[in-house]
């Protein structure tokens, strides 16, 4: 989730420009809907959800974003009636908040740079949690089976009465990012107390990713006291270092269920991601469908040094800093292209969002098949920074270091730039464009020049010294392959049903068509990076209503979720295994 939330909402606003046109109005709206239903998650410090209809804005255009009925479970009729009467009483949300709670007073903080499990101690910390869960679901741990992968890694089992289905996939992570000491004071109530003051539960991973993995287990509980055996087998796996990139958990985890299921064995994946909230006249639910790519380039400059009372006329970390701010100066162009996650957003909107003026509907509208209407309403959406960064790859400077003493010349200086590559582009893209970009200062500053393992230039004569471009950390990571949406997608059908019906099954509603269903796409990374090679139906989804009056504090001090909404997670999961496990088409 994104660390900059508390600017999001002033931020989506003021960015849309000076003018009051209709179409600026319409950049407004869709900003302030755009801010609040994809605020979330999950990357490292940027995971917004970005909602889209890849796959489905290609139909004609009277069929823009269409939608799915409500799946209510049919041969599980009778056992999704009473589990739903269970949800609806107070006694399961008194539960359901000791249940949490708990979760949240067990502290399970992750870190970066940590040592391998078994050699650093603070994974210590995941063996009281593991307690707590053994103690609070006491039928999971008496029917599933439970695998511990790296010591850690939480794999269960539930075995399926017909093994010729595609088992059902439910991951989240046990891991939260840890509160800063000096923070402590600004939380309204103690980060790890897991309070409930009457409508919300407060605490560090209430939201992330407590909420998930808390909410999956209560749903099968429930259902176990139901007595309800499954057609279809279940899966859970539950990571343990999600917030430091997964390398110890998911990654290990991933190898486990390759080895035990093999490649593409699974129905569907659902991953923690987004929920749904009203904005702009319109319920919009955003199960995401892909991740953009990642890519952190180390720029590094050497040169001699010596005394600073004799200078060169650049030094390291002059030529550095001429080299970043020719990249700041060349940002990554971003076009609307109609095969694109944010071009589906803007027909959803266009589509779904009854309060948007007519003119713009129809612009929108007039965009599947007119290049001119196209760039006006990319000209339109674009003057927020937002849409713009979403549309396309994004750079961003974010560290930088050189020098070790006022008056000695820098041997060294580097910096690294971060990249979120757009679903169209490419790891191997970006590194081709960054290289292309810094070729020319290279040659000037008479550097040799190598990037990405490859020499680009040398001299003829002695250089002035060497300009190394890599990936800093070795975690670059490609766009996430696009989960299908099209009509005859049965994975996709089958959740946005479930979404529907368990959206429903609490409301008295005059339309059970309120709630719209549009597919995103994540800017960070879950943990479902690792699980590619399972299936090719992965969903990042939490069925968490999303706050408009308050941002839940996810990364940040003053964590919560609404506890209403995290009872309606648990009828989202009940809803979703029991219409997977009676669905003949996944």
């Amino acid at each position: 989730m994104s660390d900059e939330k508390k600017d999001i909402l002033p931020g989506a606003m003021a960015n849309v420009g000076p003018r009051k046109s209709k179409s600026t109005i319409l950049v407004a709206a869709a900003s302030v809907w755009l801010s609040i239903t994809v605020f979330l998650l999950w990357a490292r410090t940027s995971q917004i959800i970005i909602q889209d209809a890849l796959g489905i804005f290609t139909a004609s255009s009277d069929e823009i974003c269409p939608q799915l009925a409500p799946l209510v479970p049919s041969t599980n009729a009778e056992i999704w009636e009473q589990v739903g009467q269970v949800y609806g009483t107070e006694e399961f949300k008194n539960k359901a908040i000791d249940w949490l709670g708990g979760a949240v007073r067990v502290p399970t903080e992750s870190f970066d740079k940590m040592e391998p499990v078994g050699v650093d101690p603070r994974w210590d910390a995941f063996i009281p949690f593991h307690e707590y869960l053994h103690k609070a679901y006491p039928l999971i741990h008496s029917t599933l089976e439970l695998t511990k992968v790296n010591t850690h890694g939480l794999l269960y089992h539930w075995k399926g009465s017909d093994s010729s289905l595609k088992p059902l996939l439910l991951a989240a992570h046990q891991d939260v990012v840890p509160v800063d000491p000096r923070t402590v004071n600004e939380w309204e109530y103690p980060p790890y107390s897991g309070h409930f003051d009457g409508e919300n539960l407060w605490g560090r991973g209430s939201v992330d990713d407590k909420s998930g993995l808390i909410g999956i287990l209560s749903a099968i509980e429930t259902l176990l006291q139901k007595d309800f055996t499954p057609r279809r087998s279940v899966v859970l796996s539950f990571g343990f270092d999600e917030e430091a990139s997964g390398v110890y958990g998911a990654q290990q985890l991933s190898k486990a269920l390759l080895a035990k299921f093999g490649e593409n064995s699974f129905a569907m994946i659902v991953d923690e991601g987004g929920g749904y909230s009203t904005n702009a006249g319109a319920v919009i639910a955003v199960p995401a469908i892909a991740e953009k790519g990642y890519l952190d380039v180390r720029i590094e400059v050497a040169s001699p040094g010596g005394h600073s009372s004799v200078p060169p006329e650049h030094t390291s970390i002059g030529m550095l800093a001429s080299l970043l701010v020719l990249l700041e100066s060349h940002p990554y162009e971003a076009h609307l292209e109609r095969n694109t996650p944010v071009y589906g957003l803007i027909q959803c909107v266009g589509a779904h969002s009854p309060e948007l003026p007519g003119s713009i509907r129809r612009a929108i509208k007039r965009s599947l098949h007119s290049d001119k209407a196209l760039r006006d309403v990319e000209k339109e959406f674009f003057q927020n920074p937002m849409f713009k960064s979403f549309a396309g790859t994004s750079q961003a400077i974010d560290l930088i270091q050189g020098g070790v003493k006022s008056n000695a010349l820098p041997e060294q200086a580097w910096a690294v730039v971060n990249h979120r590559i757009a679903t169209q582009s490419s790891v191997g893209a970006v590194k081709s464009r960054d290289t292309a970009m810094l070729s020319h200062l290279a040659s000037q500053f008479n550097l040799s020049y190598s990037a990405f393992g490859e020499l680009v230039h040398g001299h003829s004569g002695p250089a002035y010294g060497n300009l190394t471009l890599s990936d800093a950390w070795g975690t670059a990571l490609e766009p996430a392959p696009v989960t299908p949406t099209v009509k005859d997608a049965a994975p996709f059908r089958l959740l946005s049903g479930t979404i529907k019906a368990a959206y429903n099954s609490h409301r008295d509603l005059k339309d059970e068509d309120e709630v719209k269903i549009a597919p995103g796409i994540m800017s960070g990374n879950t943990d479902t990076r690792y699980y590619w090679k399972l299936t090719k139906h992965i969903f990042r989804y939490g069925h968490w209503r999303m706050e408009t009056t308050k941002l839940p504090g996810i990364h940040t001090v003053n964590e919560f979720i609404v506890v209403d909404s995290f009872v309606e997670m648990i009828r989202f999961y009940a809803t979703l295994i029991l219409n997977a496990d009676e669905s003949d088409t996944i």
